[in-house]
C-alpha cells in the first residue's frame, strides 16, 4: 500500500500538464516563492502571539528559496488518508482542493513527513517498528521516488520539512486564532491551536539542518 502511495505520486508529478490541457491550471514562476509568501500572510492574519522562531522561520524561508525541480501537477495534501484502496489496491485520491501547478518536491516532502510525525492514528508513523509491519523506510521511498519520477530527492529533504511544518503552523495557527474568536467548529480545535509552537519549534530544527543560523 506505502509502495503505491509513493508510485501514485511519481506518476502524477509525470502526466505533462499541458498535454492533459492543464497548462494554465496554475501561475508561473517558483512555486516556493508563492507559497512562503502565502503562508506568511497567513500566519500574519492570525497571528495571535510573538514566536521568535516562526520569525526566523520566515526569513530563513524567504532567503534560501530552492530553484523549482520541475513545473508537474501538484497535489497539494497528498498523505495515506486522502488516498482510496479496494481490496488493497490504490483505486483513487481525494481532496484537491489545494492543487495546482507547482514544485514536486513540494508534493514527496509533505508525504515523507509522515515518517517523522509521530503515530497518533492519523498518517503519522514515526515511532512504529516499520519493517516488522512491512511498511518502506525513509530512504527507501526517496530511492523509490527518485527513481519513478526522475526528480532526485535524496539528501535536500531538510529545507522542505522545514517548509512543510512551516505552512503546518500557519494552518494551525489560523485555527487558534478562531478558537480565541469562538469561531472554531471542530471539537479538537483548541487541542490543535496548542500545537503551534511546537511545529514551528520543529520547523526550526530543520531548518537548522539545512543550514539556518539564529
Amino acid at each position: 500500500m506505502y509502495e503505491q502511495l509513493v508510485d501514485t505520486l511519481a506518476d502524477l508529478h509525470n502526466i505533462d500538464p499541458v498535454g492533459a490541457g492543464l497548462g494554465d491550471f496554475g501561475k508561473p514562476g517558483n512555486y516556493f516563492e508563492r507559497q512562503v509568501a502565502r503562508w506568511t500572510k497567513q500566519y500574519r492574519d492570525s497571528q495571535t502571539d510573538d514566536l521568535p522562531e516562526m520569525e526566523r522561520l520566515i526569513s530563513f524561508l524567504q532567503a534560501t528559496l530552492p530553484e523549482q525541480s520541475r513545473i508537474s501537477i501538484v497535489h497539494g495534501d497528498y498523505r495515506i488518508d486522502n488516498v482510496l484502496f479496494s481490496e488493497g489496491k490504490l483505486t483513487a485520491v481525494l481532496d484537491w482542493e489545494l492543487a495546482t501547478l507547482g514544485d514536486p518536491v513540494a508534493d514527496f516532502s509533505y508525504l515523507a513527513m509522515q515518517w517523522m510525525m509521530p503515530a497518533d492514528g492519523t498518517a503519522g508513523i514515526a515511532g512504529l517498528d516499520l519493517a516488522e509491519l512491512g511498511i518502506p523506510s525513509l530512504e527507501e521511498i526517496v530511492q523509490r521516488y527518485s527513481e519513478r519520477s526522475g526528480v532526485p530527492v535524496t539528501g535536500q529533504l531538510d529545507w522542505y520539512f522545514a517548509y512543510n511544518l512551516f505552512r503546518l503552523a500557519g494552518i494551525v495557527q489560523g485555527i487558534k486564532k478562531r478558537v480565541i474568536d469562538g469561531t472554531a467548529s471542530s471539537a479538537k480545535a483548541a487541542e490543535m491551536a496548542a500545537r503551534v509552537p511546537m511545529l514551528a519549534s520543529a520547523a526550526w530544527s530543520f531548518a537548522e539542518k539545512a543550514g539556518a543560523t539564529a
